[in-house]
């Protein structure tokens, strides 16, 4: 359970439709140093380089690494200590 591939749970929720374009739509579970964590996140079909006329599979696919890429990446902090 040390390593994040191990443990990490990306799951497909679904696409939603709004004014700024097509989203594909995920939850992420895990854990890291003894946190456990969960996220929502929405990739943008655009951003990920794909058309909405592509298969499901592929469109899902694509943004799955691009929001794992971006998971990875992100640095949190905490919104009151921020303040100090």
């Amino acid at each position: 359970m040390k390593n994040l591939a191990e443990n990490n749970l990306i799951r497909f929720i679904n696409l939603t439709r709004k004014k700024d374009g097509i989203f594909a739509n995920f939850k992420a579970k895990g854990v890291r140093a003894g946190t456990v964590f969960t996220a929502a996140i929405s990739v943008d079909i655009a951003a990920a380089e794909v058309d909405p006329q592509d298969a499901l599979e592929k469109i899902i696919e694509q943004c799955a690494k691009m929001a794992v890429d971006e998971f990875k990446r992100s640095e949190l902090q905490f919104e009151g200590v921020a303040a100090i």
